[in-house]
């Protein structure tokens, strides 16, 4: 292959005295979060959610609920496509460390979580979005996902992922609001019930082109299934506590973003379709504008055109047609 694309991982502590940079999609959970007036009120309400989330899940041992706590770290991979230093802010994930209280230990947890990716706003919020313009039906475009697919594959299989990280990422998202979503009899200590979707989504689609699979749980002590994308074998490559870490981890985030889902009043039953316009639901004390976040979205799709897709076309669509 005549490319060899050259990652570089930097990682910042997300902490209340966080200020995203000016590489970091302002849509991104953490970063939207870390905004405002009330950056800093937002960013201890969050963290603290997390904890007690935490230690609610990992009640062993545990008899005051406050053993554990949660550092979260944000991981930025910049690529270099041609060699000459110049890089682009390819994704941002998060990576979870368990800080044990008890034994003075601080251990791994899970790397993923959330999901940042300006290439994926482009394909979104540009590529999709144009070529259903004044169209009388929907219809996905040939190829739809297809690079950022392979690019999520070739760095998670890259020599910098594997110097980094231990284990494979986990991406944990919400469910999808056009489903409906079947409970079955399998249960989890941790990820609690399984939850099997009538139908496979445009979601679901896209993270499988990355060579993620997917299962959707519904935790102990949460009011909806999770979904959770992943490599290999998510229930036995991982212990309970990196799981728990994920869970508190994008739990908070989606009762933030999604409270109509996840901070719902009533628990999901057996048959289950989200309703995004569920009024029976609570509020966090926690600030965010999701109107502006949709907005913002175009514009990094439109970022990513301008500065990764259209430059370097000839390259990626060349180095894409070799990769396998």
């Amino acid at each position: 292959m005549n490319n060899n694309f050259t990652f570089t991982i930097k990682s910042i502590l997300l902490d209340e005295n966080y200020h995203p940079s000016n590489s970091t999609r302002i849509t991104t959970n953490f970063a939207n979060l870390a905004r405002g007036e009330s950056r800093k009120e937002n960013l201890q309400n969050a963290l603290r959610m997390i904890d007690n989330s935490f230690n609610a899940l990992a009640h062993w041992d545990n008899p005051k609920g406050d053993r554990y706590s949660v550092e979260l770290e944000i991981i930025s991979v910049d690529m270099d496509v041609n060699g000459d230093g110049k890089a682009f802010p390819s994704i941002e994930i998060l990576k979870t460390n368990i800080i044990d209280h008890k034994t003075n230990e601080r251990t791994e947890g899970i790397v993923g979580n959330n999901f940042s990716s300006y290439v994926r706003d482009y394909d979104f919020s540009v590529l999709l979005l144009n070529h259903n313009k004044n169209q009388p039906t929907f219809s996905i475009p040939d190829n739809f996902g297809e690079l950022h697919g392979k690019l999520f594959k070739y760095f998670v299989n890259s020599a910098s992922y594997k110097q980094n990280f231990k284990k494979p990422p986990v991406i944990c998202l919400s469910v999808s609001d056009n489903k409906t979503y079947h409970c079955t009899d399998n249960q989890h200590p941790v990820l609690g019930y399984e939850y099997k979707p009538n139908d496979s989504s445009l979601t679901e689609q896209y993270f499988k082109k990355m060579g993620l699979q997917v299962r959707y749980f519904m935790p102990p002590n949460s009011v909806a299934p999770l979904a959770f994308y992943f490599f290999g074998d998510l229930l036995n490559d991982y212990t309970n506590l990196e799981l728990i870490s994920t869970i508190s981890t994008m739990g908070t985030f989606q009762k933030i973003y999604r409270p109509e889902i996840y901070n719902a009043n009533a628990v999901a039953g057996k048959h289950y379709q989200p309703n995004l316009k569920n009024a029976d639901h609570s509020l966090t004390q926690i600030v965010y504008d999701r109107a502006e976040r949709s907005q913002l979205a175009i514009d990094q799709g439109k970022f990513a055109e301008e500065n990764f897709i259209k430059p370097y076309q000839n390259i990626l669509e060349r180095w894409s047609s070799q990769y396998a």
